[in-house]
């Protein structure tokens, strides 16, 4: 158990600093995964201190990993570039032209699912979205917190339910079902809370008046933004899509004259250095992971978790909660359900569980979970493009909460009854 005690350290030294300061800006993350990463450095015993660096290193250097960082990069000059040329503020006029102001928070949300779905990323959808879903809600009013939890609810819905999503896949071929047969069984615990949640959103609108300002559409500008979302419904690769939304807006900012070489190099640059603090925490997150299980921090989860289970809910609710606990340490859900698939198989073999449940309930946990880790990467994105603190998002994302209460009702009622007779 001592092995998955950095986790503790960071979540104390961050929370407890930031509750007693009154300020979720007092403690900055980075400091508290340095501090949590110096700690997991003490807990290898037996090795030289460039031995344990190595240990923690191996971890940080992870393929997945430097996949994010790659895509944090490009995110950040896409997405200042575009801000900076206008694309955002055209957007944003050209959406309060068509939508009534009251209908934006649930048709960002119903918008953010779409896309989710379409692409198969919930980081593509956040990245995509969230500047235009924040903008949307300065012109009526409503708060950059609120709106950005909308998106990343829905991108959660979208990633849950894709066919071509990572996690989708892992899910399926790990426990042996089809793509198709795992989407109806989730679809039940999925759609219901996304039900739910169009209707709160509905009401939470209709506090908010008619924008007083509507910005000017300069339809030139919106090029780059509608390139990067049809290609990411077109099921693009994520890294290509934002490497071509990055040349559009570099071509239409030459064209329109809206940005010159040199701002638009400087706005790219920006963009990048953005992203630097979440660059350090996904690598630092990385190197504690990797001392957790060199420790057999995951492998104490294993035996505790699954060694006394004897039905299928009790199977079901230890699915859940060991994706939970390895998700905690890993901060990444893709990463989590490689790790837990074989011991997921042997519990649903040995348990009957139906493959296609099992895999519905592993995919589901993993967002449940990735969904509100103030250190996970789709939260730390999301923060990192409005400038605010992941936990300002935490409490308004009504969609992973709802889906939550879903799926521990869906187990104690052992429903939908198809997948679990």
């Amino acid at each position: 158990m001592l092995a998955l005690s950095p986790i503790l350290v960071f979540l104390l030294v961050y929370l407890s600093s930031s509750i007693l300061a009154g300020d979720f800006y007092a403690m900055p993350i980075t400091v508290a995964f340095v501090v949590a990463a110096a700690y997991s450095l003490m807990l290898i015993r037996g090795k030289k201190m460039d031995e344990r660096i190595e240990i923690f290193s191996q971890g940080a250097m992870h393929s997945t990993t430097m996949l994010m960082i790659w895509i944090f990069v490009l995110a950040g000059a896409f997405a200042q570039t575009a801000k900076a040329m206008g694309a955002i503020d055209s957007l944003v006029g050209m959406l309060l032209q068509i939508l009534p102001s009251q209908a934006v928070p649930v048709s960002m949300f119903i918008a953010a699912c779409l896309v989710s779905m379409s692409v198969g990323t919930s980081v593509g959808t956040i990245v995509t979205l969230v500047p235009i879903a924040t903008g949307l809600g300065e012109s009526i009013g409503m708060p950059t917190g609120v709106m950005t939890a909308i998106i990343v609810g829905g991108a959660y819905f979208g990633d849950n339910l894709s066919f071509i999503s990572d996690t989708t896949i892992i899910a399926t071929t790990s426990q042996g079902c089809k793509l198709n047969d795992k989407f109806k069984a989730n679809i039940y615990i999925a759609m219901p809370a996304a039900i739910l949640c169009c209707v709160l959103y509905f009401f939470i609108g209709m506090d908010y008046d008619s924008a007083e300002h509507v910005p000017t559409v300069e339809w030139l500008t919106i090029i780059p933004y509608m390139l990067v979302i049809i290609m990411a419904i077109c099921g693009v690769n994520v890294m290509l899509v934002l490497s071509l939304g990055i040349v559009a807006s570099f071509a239409v900012a030459m064209i329109t004259g809206s940005l010159s070489f040199m701002d638009w190099g400087k706005s790219a640059g920006e963009g990048i250095l953005g992203m630097g603090e979440l660059i350090i925490v996904v690598l630092l997150a990385s190197g504690i992971m990797g001392v957790i299980k060199y420790l057999g921090g995951i492998k104490c989860i294993v035996e505790n978790m699954l060694s006394k289970v004897s039905t299928k809910r009790g199977g079901e609710y230890a699915m859940m909660l060991f994706i939970w606990l390895v998700n905690l340490c890993t901060a990444n859900n893709t990463i989590t359900l490689i790790t837990t698939s074989d011991i997921i198989r042997q519990v649903s073999e040995r348990l009957h569980i139906d493959p296609r449940r099992a895999a519905s309930v592993m995919d589901t946990s993993s967002c449940i979970i990735q969904g509100v880790l103030p250190y996970g990467a789709q939260m730390l994105m999301a923060a990192a493009l409005v400038k605010i603190s992941p936990l300002e998002i935490l409490p308004h994302l009504y969609y992973v909460f709802v889906l939550a209460v879903m799926l521990i009702l869906a187990i104690a009622f052992q429903y939908p009854r198809k997948y679990t007779d």
